[in-house]
């Protein structure tokens, strides 16, 4: 399926195969299992929050919506993923076209974009709501609220497709057609290339600061002022009921980004680090 040139290198192959988890291979289809549960999990857990949030007009907050911005993008991210993970560990499909791969490398990066600034404008609500709670409702309108949701929705989309481009045009010549990994991300198909892909790498690096690094440094300062605020409340209980509005958000934000660090191959873990020079 795909032209050879010389010693072995490909010419742009028409369709990539997947390794799957290297080593693995023989328990890809037990892992599959606990893959799936939390796939399902996952879905009927993020439909609810939805529902819940759409059928209570009380919770028609910024909080509530960025939180069901977060539970509908989780959900996309997540069958962007694990449906063609289970159709290589159990039903031995490990091909994917090459614009099919560039098309999911674009949804995995966009949809974690996304998650990313609904935490920093989750972490922003905070800020505003403890910090100045006097101003949080003239601060955080409607109007504003949907300009924000919109920002953090075309930021990553529009970023990626730098990356769709440079692998497209720039990049000609692979050494290989199999990506040893279970879905598309960035560095795992840049690797492939036989050419110089300084480009490439430097472009990840880049988006991942411009994304990943922005968010998470804005999201700690606003923290950090938040902790500060809430230790110089004169009573004890207002500083446990502001605590019990971050906690949640707290979580959420540590869970995502210490996922992020390591780009294992085996889960649908946001991969920020489109630069990344992963080893698998």
């Amino acid at each position: 399926m795909a032209l050879p040139v010389t010693n072995g290198t490909l010419f742009m192959p028409l369709i990539l195969t997947f390794i799957g988890i290297p080593g693995l291979e023989s328990v890809q289809c037990w892992i599959g299992i606990p893959l799936c549960a939390m796939y399902i999990i996952a879905l009927i857990g993020n439909s609810l929050i939805l529902i819940i949030i759409n059928s209570e007009p009380s919770l028609r907050e910024p909080m509530y919506i960025f939180l069901a911005m977060l539970g509908a993008t989780d959900i996309l991210l997540s069958t962007s993923i694990v449906p063609k993970m289970l159709g290589i560990f159990w039903f031995h499909l490990p091909e994917i076209y090459f614009d099919a791969c560039l098309f999911q490398m674009w949804l995995i990066h966009t949809f974690q974009g996304i998650e990313s600034g609904a935490l920093l404008a989750m972490a922003l609500d905070r800020y505003v709501a403890i910090c100045y709670p006097l101003r949080h409702a003239m601060v955080f309108t409607q109007q504003l609220v949907t300009y924000i949701a919109v920002g953090v929705t075309l930021r990553p989309a529009i970023l990626v497709i730098p990356c769709l481009l440079l692998i497209k045009c720039r990049l000609k010549l692979y050494r290989t057609k199999l990506i040893s990994h279970t879905y598309c991300e960035h560095m795992a198909l840049v690797k492939l290339a036989t050419e110089d892909v300084y480009i490439n790498k430097f472009y990840g690096i880049l988006g991942a600061f411009i994304v990943g690094g922005l968010d998470f440094t804005f999201i700690t300062l606003s923290y950090i002022q938040i902790f500060i605020t809430v230790f110089h409340l004169p009573l004890k209980e207002a500083q446990h009921k502001a605590f019990n509005t971050c906690i949640p958000h707290i979580c959420v934000f540590f869970q995502f980004y210490l996922l992020s660090l390591p780009s294992g191959p085996t889960v649908p873990q946001p991969l920020y680090l489109w630069g990344k020079d992963q080893a698998h």
